[in-house]
């Protein structure tokens, strides 16, 4: 599974705005791998090696590596060199609750600050293309990253809306596990918490995404309508949701 550049779904795991075009990639794929535990916690990241495997330069791989430290994703020693750094599910729960106050900020900012009628009706057509997703009522893998393909893209519309660089390149430091897809499944920290048959892929629409989807739904209401404390509640509860959720299935046995 790879991120798909075009939509821009890497812009919110996060790219400084002056990455270059050879690193941009490089930083995507690696953090990619990182998350979906493709490399082992503890692994040593040799950038030879990388830049071999990858079939680029060692610049924009120690680049990119430079980002991934800086994000918490791996560790550098002067003796070690890079390595990816343990998550455990504790980690995962922590960023979502910083993420939750963040993400929160940004909805109640990007009110205060005031949408381009534009950039709102994109927004709310977002909205509604995740609606015909989850009404069609049938799931897949393939549907399902359709679905978190949109669902990246309303949050970052968000984070764009509010107008604060600083903002959003703090949002992008708590995204330590994936979301192009269910973390139940695909967060390793998270997914051998999660007994098997909750990790598999239904053949209708989850529960939790059509929830997702109506808070969507609301937070794109709330902006439309001017009220910023309310995007900024409901924004915060539904990214929270995601720990509730994850939270209960964890323990569950």
């Amino acid at each position: 599974m790879t991120f798909d550049h075009d939509t821009g779904m890497a812009e919110g795991l996060g790219e400084p705005p002056q990455t270059e075009p050879a690193t941009h990639t490089v930083l995507t794929q690696l953090r990619e791998r990182i998350v979906t535990g493709q490399f082992a916690p503890d692994s040593k990241l040799r950038a030879e090696a990388l830049a071999a495997d990858m079939n680029v330069s060692r610049t924009p791989v120690r680049s990119a590596l430079a980002v991934l430290s800086a994000e918490g994703l791996v560790s550098y020693g002067m003796n070690r060199g890079y390595t990816v750094r343990a998550m455990g599910i504790g980690d995962v729960f922590d960023a979502i609750d910083v993420r939750a106050a963040l993400e929160g900020l940004a909805a109640r900012l990007s009110v205060e600050v005031g949408w381009a009628e534009d950039a709102l009706s994109e927004l709310e057509a977002l909205a509604r293309s995740g609606r015909a997703i989850v009404d069609g009522n049938t799931w897949s893998e393939a549907i399902e990253l359709d679905w978190y393909r949109i669902n990246r893209l309303f949050h970052m519309a968000i984070h764009r809306a509010s107008q604060n660089t600083v903002l959003r390149n703090a949002i992008r430091m708590t995204l330590i596990y994936p979301l192009f897809g269910d973390p139940a499944r695909l967060c390793p920290s998270v997914a051998a918490h999660v007994p098997p048959r909750l990790r598999q892929v239904p053949d209708t629409t989850p529960e939790f995404i059509q929830r997702s989807q109506a808070q969507h739904e609301q937070i794109a209401a709330a902006i439309r309508d001017e009220d910023a404390e309310a995007a900024g509640r409901l924004m915060a509860a539904h990214v929270l949701a995601t720990k509730t959720r994850l939270h209960a299935i964890a323990t569950r046995r």
